[in-house]
């Protein structure tokens, strides 16, 4: 497991990511196992070059950018929530991707 851990630490700090770790000491045996699997699983050479390759657009004059319709999941029935579930899970079996803008009000995530 050591080995492990410093090989998921040189990769992290090579792309400047080594916060990924703050609070590994704190997480039981297992939950760092999976950590450390989910770190060195990760393709963060694609992840750059998704993102580099996103900003490539050459003629920007006809973007429009407006906002998206949104759901409230708490406002959902339980055949709405079954129904967008089960585009996700068809989603994610068709190795494509999907992008979600979530947020989470009031500073909860960062425990402001």
């Amino acid at each position: 497991m050591y080995d492990k851990l410093n090989q998921a630490k040189e990769i992290l700090k090579k792309y400047n990511q080594e916060h990924l770790l703050y609070f590994y000491d704190e997480l039981s045996e297992e939950q760092q196992n999976i950590l450390i699997n989910q770190i060195l699983n990760i393709d963060f050479e694609k992840i750059i070059n998704l993102y580099l390759n996103s900003k490539k657009i050459e003629d920007t004059s006809n973007v429009k950018i407006s906002p998206l319709p949104h759901i409230e999941k708490n406002k959902l029935t339980d055949k709405e929530l079954d129904y967008y579930t089960q585009i996700g899970k068809t989603v994610i079996k068709n190795n494509q991707v999907a992008i979600v803008t979530m947020a989470g009000g009031q500073g909860t995530r960062l425990r402001i």
